[in-house]
């Protein structure tokens, strides 16, 4: 048996989850509804307030879509509760990065400036020329969105300019050492 799948999702009292036919699943919160369609073969249940995710048999795709079925669940019922946010910074001279209307405009060595549009289910904030926070109740959507922002300018290992993850640790590489031989 599959540790995540049989674990249960807890639904917490300020969100509604709904199955409907041909495991079309709506997750309503404070914060939003998403709805996602799971593989028809899944079975969930909805007993009090847990969501019990079940598979009809030791198949190996069976086995497989269990532990990911449960987990998708479980991203949704926390998105519409508290969200997600990914963060980002901004390091070079001269790079940095601003808000105007629904556009993330940045500047980052380039001799124009890289305008992004704001997506649906996505916020952008920027509390500084040096960081980029991105909001959204879809884990999938924000990490997609924030992984093309980075992809911009991506961090190289000489100078560490570039944009990265808060979280994410650049490995430095020595540069030229300029000697005659």
């Amino acid at each position: 048996m599959s540790r995540i799948g049989k674990k249960p999702v807890i639904i917490p009292a300020n969100v509604t989850v709904d199955v409907a036919a041909g495991n079309v699943v709506t997750v309503k919160g404070p914060k939003g509804t998403l709805t996602y369609g799971f593989h028809p073969d899944m079975i969930l249940k909805v007993e009090g307030n847990t969501v019990i995710v079940d598979r009809p048999d030791e198949e190996h795709l069976h086995k497989s879509l269990h532990g990911l079925t449960r987990t998708l669940l479980n991203n949704m019922v926390v998105g519409v509760e508290k969200g997600y946010s990914k963060e980002l910074e901004v390091n070079g001279v001269g790079y940095r990065a601003e808000k105007k209307g629904n556009q993330l405009v940045m500047r980052l060595g380039f001799s124009h400036e890289v305008i992004m549009e704001e997506i649906p289910g996505i916020s952008i904030e920027v509390p500084g020329p040096n960081k980029i926070i991105i909001h959204g109740i879809d884990k999938q959507v924000v990490g997609q969105f924030a992984a093309e922002v980075r992809g911009k300018r991506p961090p190289e290992p000489y100078k560490g300019k570039g944009i990265k993850y808060s979280t994410e640790v650049i490995r430095r590489k020595v540069g030229k050492t300029g000697g005659k031989k």
